[in-house]
């Protein structure tokens, strides 16, 4: 439901994520037009230091960030997180890529950041009723016998629809969280922020790891990952060239692999014990399943009902796919498809949906 005016909305205290970005700041822009109590606040996650000039973009987004909120005249503030965020997303990104898996840091950019840390300072020490974030991303409130229910539902906009990225959330944080513009698409939002000439309406959307800007992942991984020589082999065994180590690659890669000869290979094994990079070509079977398991299982509400068919997604913008989810050992659940799925990543999530509700997920084992 878009937002409408209310007398109350007054009585009623926001804190927007605002990131510096044309999203964040058109929710920003929806909440006061709806005459909320609104204060902007960004997130420091990550020290410039770190970064050769023009890799990390913090000190500009903060720029964009406070602007906006001047523009708009909403309190704002900015918050210092950089070390929550070493510690609870990139600590575990490169302990995953060490591991020989490919994780995906906005997903726990937002389970451990926005809607972790960030989420309970916000209410307990701003005392705000209501997180905003620029998502992408619905929510549906309703009663049933005086029980509120909140479900996560899919974004308007299909194509940039971000509820990949919130499974890990649950219900009683999204109880108290709003999306303003999941009922917009990216071409409307667009149209809002110049309607409310917003110094940032033409700003480009960023692009890369939550939070720290545009980032070659292998360059970064570099700094904490050593180099390991090792070879690069065919499905078949046959040796065809030499990577700088395992850890740097993902499943279904093809750019970067570093292979000549116009033939186009994709990476379809990490060997880490062997230090062997496997590659074969875009429809090798080796790419090809239709079965995988995830742990660390998370439901946003109470457990769907289980074996049952429902779809999911195994990466972002994916089309959900036909599924049947059953329970394995240990917590574990075992997702059959319908359908072979492509370049399935250890690390990477697979998000549950039924409809257009999310109902949780896991990760990739």
């Amino acid at each position: 439901m878009k937002l409408k005016k209310f007398q109350e909305n007054k009585n009623i205290k926001v804190i927007v994520a605002m990131s510096g970005g044309v999203d964040s700041s058109v929710s920003a822009a929806l909440l006061k037009e709806a005459g909320y109590d609104v204060r902007g606040v960004f997130m420091r996650c990550w020290d410039p230091n770190e970064f050769v000039p023009g890799q990390c973009t913090v000190e500009e987004d903060e720029y964009w960030a406070r602007k906006v909120a001047q523009f708009l005249g909403i309190p704002f503030n900015a918050v210092d997180l950089v070390k929550e965020y070493k510690e609870k997303v990139i600590d575990y990104f490169i302990a995953e890529y060490k591991a020989g898996r490919t994780p995906n840091p906005d997903v726990m950019c937002n389970d451990q950041i926005k809607f972790g840390v960030f989420f309970d300072k916000m209410v307990n020490e701003f005392g705000a009723d209501y997180m905003a974030t620029g998502h992408y991303a619905r929510l549906q409130r309703t009663t049933n016998n005086e029980q509120r229910i909140v479900k996560l539902l899919k974004g308007k906009d299909s194509n940039k629809d971000q509820t990949y990225f919130l499974y890990r959330v649950k219900e009683e944080q999204l109880a108290r969280t709003m999306f303003p513009i999941g009922e917009y698409t990216k071409k409307e939002v667009r149209e809002l922020a110049r309607k409310f000439d917003l110094p940032n309406y033409d700003k480009k959307d960023s692009q890369g790891i939550c939070f720290i800007g545009k980032i070659d992942v292998a360059e970064f991984l570099k700094k904490y990952i050593p180099q390991k020589k090792g070879v690069i082999a065919t499905t078949d065994g046959k040796k065809i060239g030499e990577h700088e180590g395992v850890q740097y690659y993902t499943i279904g890669q093809r750019k970067g692999i570093g292979i000549g000869g116009g033939v186009p290979y994709y990476v379809v094994d990490k060997n880490i014990k062997t230090n062997t990079l496997v590659v074969g070509v875009k429809y090798a079977e080796e790419l090809l399943t239709n079965q995988l398991t995830i742990e660390d299982v998370n439901w946003i509400s109470k457990k769907p009902k289980l074996p049952g068919k429902y779809e999911a997604s195994i990466r972002y913008r994916q089309e959900p796919q036909e599924v049947e989810v059953s329970e394995s050992k240990n917590g574990y659940l075992q997702l059959n498809f319908k359908n072979p799925q492509r370049a399935v990543t250890s690390g990477q999530s697979a998000v549950i949906y039924d409809g257009d509700v999310v109902l949780g997920g896991g990760i990739i084992c």
